[in-house]
């Protein structure tokens, strides 16, 4: 494995945490009718970050792989927004650290995505 290869993979278990903890939000919040729409965006969006990251390091072409880490990217801009309307909603559940960690994957992919752009 040479590292960027191990940076990949350090990079789609930090967006696996993240799902993770966006699951648990969802599993101990309030489920008003209100609040099971945004939980249900919510999870959508976060499990699909790593998951198009994920498809956009098998990627079988460099087209490929820039078009679903630009979806990884969209995706993470959505989850930072659920997630800033569920605290912002109900202000009894705690979602600054993981609007933080949705705003800095965002960043890192929008390097990313920069970076390809750039340099094609």
């Amino acid at each position: 494995m040479n590292i960027s290869q191990i940076k990949a993979q350090k990079l789609e278990d930090r967006m696996m945490v993240f799902a993770v903890s966006c699951i648990d939000l969802a599993r101990n919040t309030s489920k008003t009718a209100e609040n099971k729409v945004i939980l249900n965006q919510l999870v959508r969006a976060a499990s699909s970050v790593g998951a198009n990251y994920t498809e956009a390091n098998n990627a079988i072409s460099k087209l490929d792989f820039r078009n679903k880490l630009y979806i990884a990217k969209k995706e993470a801009e959505e989850s930072r927004y659920w997630l800033r309307l569920l605290g912002m909603s109900n202000p009894e559940v705690e979602t600054a650290e993981l609007v933080n960690e949705s705003t800095e994957l965002l960043l890192i992919l929008q390097k990313s995505v920069s970076t390809l752009k750039n340099g094609n």
